[in-house]
C-alpha cells in the first residue's frame, strides 16, 4: 500500500463526498430566500409596534438640528437651535482650524475655535447657510473645508 500525500488524500475525500452527497443546485437561492423572509418578519414586527403610536408635531418652537460633516480627515459637528433674536449654531471641529466663517447669502460671520475645537454663532437669521473653515494640517500650509448648504 502506498501512502498518499495530504493534498491527494483531501482531493480524494472531496471527490467521494461530491459523488455521495452533492451540494443541491438551488442551495444558494434557498439561503438567500430564507434570510430575506427572516428580515421581513422583523420589519413587520417593527411596523406593527409603531402603527398604534400617536405621532407628535414634526416642527415646534423648540426645533433643534444636529448635523455632521466630514471629508475623511476633518469632522465638523453642528447643533442648530432657536435662540433669542434668531438661531444659535454651536459647532465642534476635530482639526486645527485657524478661522471659521458662517456664510448666508451675502452675509458672513467669522470666529475662531477654542482650544478644544468649539465655536458658536449667535443671532443667525433663518435661511440656507454653509461653513467655510481654514484648516492648518500638521504638514504645514492651509487647506479649505467647506460644508454643503444647510438650513438654520
Amino acid at each position: 500500500m502506498t501512502e498518499l500525500s495530504d493534498q491527494a488524500l483531501l482531493a480524494s475525500l472531496r471527490t467521494l463526498w461530491q459523488d455521495i452527497d452533492p451540494v443541491p443546485a438551488d442551495l444558494a437561492d434557498r439561503v438567500v430566500a430564507a434570510i430575506a423572509v427572516d428580515t421581513l418578519d422583523r420589519e413587520w414586527e417593527l411596523l406593527s409596534l409603531v402603527a398604534g403610536l400617536e405621532t407628535g408635531a414634526v416642527r415646534s418652537d423648540a426645533d433643534r438640528l444636529t448635523l455632521q460633516f466630514s471629508d475623511g480627515t476633518t469632522n465638523v459637528l453642528l447643533h442648530v437651535a432657536n435662540a433669542a433674536g434668531g438661531k444659535r449654531v454651536d459647532g465642534w471641529v476635530d482639526a486645527q482650524a485657524t478661522s471659521i466663517q458662517l456664510l448666508q447669502g451675502t452675509r458672513q460671520w467669522s470666529t475662531q475655535p477654542g482650544e478644544d475645537g468649539r465655536f458658536a454663532f449667535d443671532q443667525i437669521p433663518p435661511g440656507l447657510c454653509h461653513l467655510r473653515l481654514t484648516i492648518q494640517p500638521s504638514s504645514g500650509g492651509h487647506r479649505e473645508f467647506r460644508t454643503p448648504a444647510f438650513e438654520v
